[in-house]
């Protein structure tokens, strides 16, 4: 993925941006070969959602929310989705403290600014609600009492798309509280070998640069990088183009026959909203303070393959969400 020119001039960059830039480059660094996933996970850090990824073992998932966490000032905390997972093990309970006959209510690790939901498709559906909601509500409600959630909270959850036994499919109503829907794949061979040489130089102890040694962004920089991208630019016709992709998915009849026998139903309005702050987040990140048709086309399949239900005949077919937003992005004419 090329970074536009304007990147080479550190001049042309707010504050934010240096530090947001600084904090992509390290990460990179340490997660080799994934650098679609950290541009979507910073994408979702500024545009203040949550990410679900898809990829096989191995791929970094969890190395890469680790180093993103050791890049932020903020705390982090790993939860292992199991079958046997309750909803209190996420929100926290009530204790009852004999000495007294009162109940204190103790934090789960929901209370944590980010958050990994590893393997989420393996805790039933109770548990995957409590972490829905609380990602939807910033907030947890126990008995009478409501507590909110941290100001700063991301949760990014995985899947492994490998194993499907007795796994717990989130329903797409559930999906779509998720901003972005990311699938990553193997490295490069080229990439592969650098992995090779970043692990044996860890094992060593020899590494340099590590996240250790790297000052995290202030909470404050990164509400102010909130900011900063919501005023980027975005032109009349580019939002109309953004509105026209998403109504598309609701009505698609009005542009193409197949995509109406392949869409059983499109997106809500979350998808427009999603778009539309992933669009100005990625403009922000590569420096510009306007939104190109590219912002909008880069980031629409993690935004909206989750949130489109495919009709019989498309799983028939063989056809996926992914080659939806393609027809999508073809069928639509951008400014």
């Amino acid at each position: 993925m090329s970074l536009d020119p304007v990147l080479s001039n550190p001049a042309n960059l707010s504050s934010a941006q240096q530090d947001l830039r600084r904090l992509q480059d390290f990460i990179n660094g340490e997660v080799i070969g994934q650098r679609v996933l950290v541009e979507r996970m910073l994408i979702a850090l500024l545009a203040d959602g949550h990410i679900l990824v898809e990829g096989a073992p191995g791929l970094a998932k969890t190395r890469a929310i680790n180093v993103l966490a050791g890049g932020v000032e903020g705390d982090f905390h790993r939860i292992q989705f199991t079958p046997d997972l309750l909803p209190a093990d996420l929100t926290g309970t009530e204790i009852y403290r004999p000495q007294d006959g009162s109940f204190h209510f103790q934090q789960g690790p929901l209370f944590h600014n980010l958050v990994l939901a590893d393997e989420i498709n393996r805790a039933p559906a109770k548990v995957q609600a409590a972490l829905l909601e609380a990602m939807a509500e910033r907030q947890i409600t126990v008995g009478k009492e409501t507590y909110r959630l941290p100001e700063l909270f991301l949760v990014m959850a995985t899947q492994n798309p490998i194993e499907q036994e007795g796994t717990y499919p989130l329903p797409e109503a559930q999906l779509d509280r998720f901003l972005l829907y990311v699938r990553i794949g193997y490295p490069e061979a080229s990439r592969e070998r650098d992995i090779l040489r970043l692990v044996r130089a860890e094992a060593r102890g020899r590494r340099q640069g590590s996240w250790a040694e790297f000052a995290p962004l202030s909470q404050r920089v990164l509400f102010q990088a909130r900011a900063e991208v919501l005023d980027v630019f975005m032109s009349e016709p580019l939002e109309d183009y953004l509105l026209q992709l998403v109504l598309t998915t609701r009505n698609p009849a009005d542009r193409d026959p197949d995509l109406a026998r392949w869409l059983q139903y499109g997106a809500s309005p979350r998808a427009s909203i999603a778009l539309d702050r992933c669009a100005r987040a990625r403009a922000w990140l590569a420096g510009r303070d306007f939104v190109t048709p590219e912002d909008i086309q880069e980031v629409a399949a993690e935004v909206l393959r989750h949130r489109l239900i495919l009709s019989y005949e498309a799983e028939a077919e063989g056809i996926n969400t992914g080659r939806i937003v393609q027809e999508l992005l073809r069928r639509v004419p951008a400014p």
